[in-house]
């Protein structure tokens, strides 16, 4: 979904880049190494601005949504006002207790207290003060979780086990530990690390943009003391219009290419498609360049379809939001819904849900009944859903995460199997992941462990 509900009036000529010139092309953009380089040295020197306006193509006096000149400007504050405040002590903590080994107060944050009393979502602890941020060591090793060059499980076992006692880490460590799962009996959901970050099927430069956003604004990870934290950053809008709601990582992108084992893959609500087009990547050609809707099938899934047909990412949106950056040209502009019961085919695909909107209240419509009436309508055997796994209620539902609701729901419960829940790389103050679904002669057996991966076990018995 997108962070603007003003869709256009009149309908304008195709761009993907509003104002760019020369006229932004995501697969150029992707290609080009040299250009990726630029922007990581303008992020190195925390001039984030500039990173973005060398990677779209955009003027130097181009405007953002929010003035460029002003997202830096907030930037430079630093984390004067609670800015960086993503973590609160789930009660006052005393003097013999910190939130981590940094005794050093958080004084501009402890200022803005007053003036930082935030309305809590259903099922969240209680607010306490500011916790000191964590240190950047800890950081580095949350953002290494999710390099294609790392092995996810041992990168969550070293990142609890090596936590200092109280401190932030073994929090964030722990949450990550008790969400994330993988069912026993499919390992190759198991994404082995990449010997070369080169081998990757393509870069993928929201996780560049989203790993500076982690050390420049103090965040290693989502724990309990962050549920309850409902502030966000200027940087976040920005990286929406660009990229989206939410950076898809490697493990996420190389499962979802498992699950559909050459099938479609249907992203519902895709906006402005950047987890389509990197799915293309992953899934349609051995190359990175490719962008069409219909390409070469995988060659390295072992379950692909008898005919051997083409697999499609197909983008599904009601074209309802503005984005700055369009990262597919092919767009279905269809209600989801509308869309299913229409074509009788999509049984045969999968099916994929990027943030899905909340929806009641003053946004309109049933609260949760985006997710629900997909659901439905849907007549397929896989469901996969990137969003929320705590209580802030940012996608999905008010008051629950996607799990959740399908637990608690008898019906539903008894016919999916969840078979993934893995952690996405999140921007400062959000805690989101892959959630992936089956049901029929494709689920594997009910599994009531932990899953099927080590990462648990390991951290818990040493």
């Amino acid at each position: 979904m997108a962070p603007s509900r003003a869709a256009a009036t009149t309908k304008k000529p195709f761009e993907y880049c509003e104002d760019s010139k020369p006229a932004w092309d995501p697969v150029a953009y992707l290609a080009d190494a040299e250009l990726h380089e630029r922007a990581a040295a303008f992020l190195a020197k925390d001039d984030f601005a500039s990173a973005i306006a060398v990677s779209f193509n955009l003027p130097p006096a181009r405007r953002l949504r929010l003035p460029r000149h002003r997202v830096q400007h907030v930037i430079g504050m630093g984390a004067a006002n609670g800015l960086h405040t993503w973590y609160r002590h789930l009660s006052p903590p005393s003097s013999a207790s910190p939130a981590n080994d940094n005794n050093k107060k958080n004084d501009d944050a402890a200022a803005a207290e007053s003036e930082t009393q935030q309305k809590q979502p259903p099922g969240t602890k209680a607010l306490g003060k500011p916790a000191a941020p964590p240190p950047r060591p800890d950081i580095d090793t949350y953002l290494s979780i999710f390099s294609p060059t790392t092995v996810t499980p041992n990168v969550l076992k070293t990142f609890a086990l090596n936590a200092k006692k109280n401190s932030l880490r073994v929090s964030i460590a722990a949450h990550l530990l008790e969400k994330r799962y993988l069912h026993p009996a499919l390992p190759n959901l198991q994404i082995p690390r990449l010997k070369k970050i080169t081998s990757l099927p393509a870069p993928n430069p929201y996780l560049t943009f989203l790993e500076w956003a982690c050390r420049n604004l103090e965040w290693a990870g989502p724990s309990p003391e962050s549920e309850a934290v409902r502030s966000a950053h200027h940087v976040l809008p920005v990286l929406m219009h660009h990229f989206g709601c939410v950076c898809p990582s490697h493990e996420a992108l190389a499962i979802l290419k498992e699950v559909a084992a050459g099938r479609d893959v249907l992203d519902v609500g895709s906006g402005n498609g950047y987890w389509s087009f990197m799915l293309r990547q992953y899934c349609c050609s051995s190359s990175s360049t490719t962008a069409t809707a219909t390409s070469k099938k995988s060659k390295t899934s072992s379950s692909s379809a008898p005919d051997q047909k083409e697999q499609r990412i197909i983008p599904i949106d009601n074209a309802q939001s503005a984005w700055r950056a369009n990262w597919v040209s092919d767009t279905l502009v269809s209600d989801g819904v509308a869309y299913l019961q229409k074509h009788p085919e999509s049984k045969d695909a999968v099916l994929l849900l990027v943030y899905p909107i909340v929806g009641g209240g003053v946004a309109g419509g049933e609260e949760g009944g985006f997710t629900r009436n997909l659901l439905r309508a849907y007549r397929g055997d896989t469901l996969a859903v990137a969003g929320t796994q705590n209580h802030n209620g940012y996608t999905g539902f008010r008051d629950r995460s996607m799990d959740e609701f399908m637990a608690q729901d008898p019906a539903l419960a008894a016919e999916w199997v969840k078979v993934a829940q893995v952690p996405l790389p999140s921007f400062p103050g959000k805690d989101e992941a892959l959630f992936v679904y089956q049901r029929g002669s494709r689920a594997p057996p009910k599994d009531d462990g932990d899953g099927g991966d080590s990462t648990k076990q390991a951290a818990t018995s040493q």
